[in-house]
Formats: structure tokens, C-alpha cells, sequence
């Protein structure tokens, strides 16, 4: 074949086409997992008789991480915060608290003490990871 031959190419070149498919398939990729929100907590593990499927609508989860400090439903807040907030629900509202397994327990006793104090209804759920 020389250099200036006129023969065509029966080939079509995919590879910007493929390209392309990656780079949306990547951004696809980041912005599903930039969409996932939660305060990271490491769970303390459970028994099996222990676990339980809480399929309850419009569930308000207190989360106490490692250092002790509370979160509403991904959002930080304080002792007193926290009961003024909780005061403003319906009293049937489940309510379920998810504590670090580091954490110490008196933190997550102030959290059940508030809850308590509110009257709520609704049996109270503690959060463990599921057994391996």
C-alpha cells in the first residue's frame, strides 16, 4: 500500500463513541453517589433474634456519633434542640436511634430520656448491623 492510494476504509472507528459512553457512564456513576446523604455512623452488630425490619413511613432517626453528639435526621443538633424538635411531632411518629459502636452508652441513654419525656406512642427502635 503506498502513500497515496485511494482506497477507502471498510472500518468505522468506534472508539469516540465508546469514549463517550464512558464518560457518561462516569457521570452517571458520581452523581448518583454525590445524591446519597446520612450521617456515617460504624454500627454495633446484633444477634439474629435481635434484627428486625422497621417498614414504617416517615420515620425520624436520631443518630449518636462517636463523640457523642446528636443528629435529627442527618441534621446536628443539640440536647435541648433536639427535644424542642421532637416536641413538634405527631406522638404516633417512630421513632429509632442509631448509636456508634464507640460511642458511650449515657449518650445514647439522654437520647431514650428525651424520647421518654415526650410521650411518643410509637415503640422506640435501636439500630444494630445485621450479624455477618
Amino acid at each position: 500500500m503506498q502513500v497515496g492510494d485511494d482506497k477507502s476504509f471498510d472500518d468505522i472507528n468506534v472508539t469516540p463513541m465508546v469514549d463517550l459512553y464512558l464518560v457518561l457512564l462516569l457521570i452517571f456513576i458520581i452523581m448518583t453517589t454525590a445524591g446519597v446523604q446520612g450521617v456515617k455512623v460504624k454500627l454495633p452488630k446484633a444477634s439474629t433474634a435481635a434484627v428486625k425490619k422497621l417498614d414504617m413511613p416517615k420515620m425520624q432517626a436520631i443518630t449518636v456519633n462517636s463523640e457523642g453528639k446528636f443528629a435529627l435526621n442527618t441534621i446536628p443538633v443539640g440536647l435541648a434542640e433536639l427535644e424542642t424538635k421532637l416536641a413538634a411531632l405527631k406522638k404516633e411518629t417512630p421513632i429509632i436511634i442509631r448509636g456508634d459502636g464507640a460511642t458511650q452508652f449515657q449518650s445514647i441513654m439522654e437520647a431514650l430520656d428525651v424520647v421518654n419525656r415526650l410521650n411518643f406512642t410509637e415503640p422506640v427502635g435501636i439500630v444494630a448491623a445485621p450479624p455477618k
